[in-house]
């Protein structure tokens, strides 16, 4: 192993980490993390590596240990147990009932061994919770992640500062990549977002400039290595590509993909006059490996900070208070429903990506009763976050092709009033024009105020003769509750009524003179207009106000 291989290996363990014997030996080999994660959403942070083979309700940890049953180390109370040299079923069961006794929070098999039925029936009958760990999977490198995520849980919240000390570890992989092949080097995710780059850059070219300065490639850069084909060869295979210089003067460039377990996490690009020798080709491919681990370890902390950060808004949403002072912004604010396509998880993903895209960099977006929704503070200065500047983002995302909706609530002064900016903003979206994108709540009052009447008749009969139409409708697939509503929503003017409905004119007459002979309508009284056309807002809610 060379030098730089050497010091590159000693990265992988992160900054504050031992980087001798990281699987420990002994008793002592348990990390005090202090913060208490459920196990469910450990495993989902690290999805792929690990699965959640055996679930218990509300199981938490705060450490790890690795098992050495012959030294009775079986874990503690609230431990991640890790079955390192656990080898056969038996060996499996055993360790689950120890530390099951020992009031563990989990244990970590490999995924064979957590899906045989002894494995998994021992751990439902001992109420403890099961996780398979990919096969081909290093128990090293998940010891580091694990430790990763349950150091990020440390800090109140999430609190994305603790990234620094991985990002302070890629930037000095960025430096020791480019003493190696002796050329200015970025790192950058598969968005081409830059994550981190080497202190020297006195090689250089307009394209490298603007990436470093605004942390992301510039889009016509893009779309030169797109047209080049570079991303498509990135994507599917682990050789490195070097990217010749072209006529708008951007200097080559070899890049190096940064791969885990088959998935593409991103690359390493450095600025370089010619292709470097093969042996420095292959010692930056090694530091592809390292630097794998770091993006792993980065997305697993960001993966935590937006469960922890949309567990605390979901539980405002749904009305509790508690220690909002330490993380919500200054107030008032609104709850906004978003809309759009896909389900909640999609959608918030996608929301993530728009906001972030226009400057608000930590959005408070948390999904509710399979909704998605956001709270912004109620100004209208622009500024990112705001209501303002939401309704703005709505409609540009329109021009660009995104169906994206916003629902807003009236204002929440207090955190306590959240909760109904929350139902407001629901209220909202089930009775705005899908047309609009952005509405507040005092936008569609009177709406609501119908909307809030017709559900109220929905539990009951039909009173009055509107019960006769509504049997005729039924009996002769007429439209005369269609009809009846197109004319109450245009009086005195028969010919939108009846574009409203998709008929001629003359066809609306006759129409309203079967209804006259069928129910006695007195349709000169106004309480009768009124309640029939709630009773129709009842009936047809999805025509109320469509025309």
């Amino acid at each position: 192993m060379s030098r730089w291989s050497r010091r590159l290996s000693s990265l992988a363990l992160g900054s504050g980490h031992r980087s001798d014997g990281i699987l420990g030996a002994g008793r002592t080999t348990r990390w005090h993390a202090g913060a208490v994660l459920l196990v469910a959403d450990l495993a989902a942070t690290l999805a792929g590596l690990l699965t959640l083979t055996v679930d218990r309700a509300g199981a938490e940890v705060d450490d790890l240990t690795i098992a050495e049953p012959v030294h009775g180390v079986v874990g503690q109370p609230r431990d991640l147990v890790l079955g390192v040299g656990v080898e056969t079923a038996d060996q499996a069961v055993e360790l689950v009932r120890a530390a099951a006794a020992a009031q563990a929070g989990g244990v970590v098999l490999r995924r064979g061994l957590a899906a045989r039925r002894a494995v998994r029936d021992r751990a439902r009958r001992d109420g403890i919770a099961l996780v398979g760990l990919a096969e081909q999977a290093s128990w090293a490198h998940v010891v580091w992640l694990l430790r990763g995520v349950l150091d990020r849980a440390t800090t109140s919240g999430g609190d994305r500062r603790t990234d620094a000390p991985v990002q302070d570890d890629l930037f000095a992989l960025a430096d020791a990549a480019a003493a190696l092949v002796d050329a200015p080097v970025t790192i950058e995710d598969a968005q081409s977002r830059v994550l981190a780059y080497s202190s020297r850059q006195d090689v250089t070219d307009p394209a490298r400039v603007s990436t470093i300065v605004g942390r992301r490639v510039p889009d016509e850069v893009l779309a030169s290595l797109r047209a080049r084909g570079v991303f498509r060869r990135l994507a599917r295979s682990d050789e490195p590509v070097f990217v010749p210089a072209d006529p708008n003067g951007t200097l080559p460039r070899l890049v190096v993909p940064v791969r885990a377990g088959g998935e593409w996490l991103g690359s390493i690009w450095a600025v370089v006059q010619e292709r470097p020798a093969a042996h420095l080709v292959a010692e930056l491919v090694q530091t592809s490996s390292v630097v794998a681990l770091h993006l792993l370890r980065l997305r697993a902390q960001a993966d935590l900070s937006r469960r922890v950060a949309a567990d605390r808004l979901r539980g405002v949403l749904s009305g509790s208070t508690a220690a909002t002072g330490s993380w919500l912004p200054p107030g008032p604010w609104r709850v906004v429903h978003l809309g759009g396509e896909g389900g909640a998880t999609r959608l918030l993903d996608l929301w993530e990506s728009v906001s972030r895209r226009h400057a608000w960099n930590q959005p408070l977006l948390a999904d509710l009763d399979g909704r998605a929704y956001a709270v912004v503070r109620d100004s209208d200065d622009g500024s990112p976050g705001t209501w303002g500047w939401l309704s703005t983002v709505v409609s540009r995302a329109r021009d660009e092709g995104l169906e994206l909706t916003a629902r807003a609530g009236r204002t929440a002064y207090a955190p306590g009033e959240l909760e109904r900016s929350t139902a407001e903003a629901l209220e909202a979206s089930r009775v705005a024009d899908p047309a609009v994108p952005a509405v507040a709540h005092e936008d569609v009052w009177a709406e609501v105020t119908v909307a809030r009447a017709a559900a109220t008749l929905r539990d009951g009969d039909v009173l009055g003769p509107l019960a006769v139409l509504q049997a005729h409708d039924a009996a002769h697939s007429s439209e005369h509750l269609r009809t009846l509503a197109a004319w109450l929503d245009h009086p005195g003017a028969p010919g939108q009524a009846a574009r409203a409905i998709h008929v001629h004119p003359n066809t609306l007459r006759y129409r309203m003179n079967r209804i006259a002979d069928l129910a006695g309508l007195d349709l000169d009284d106004p309480q009768v207009r009124l309640a029939l056309r709630l009773q129709l807002a009842a009936l047809l809610p999805s025509d109320w106000g469509r025309g």
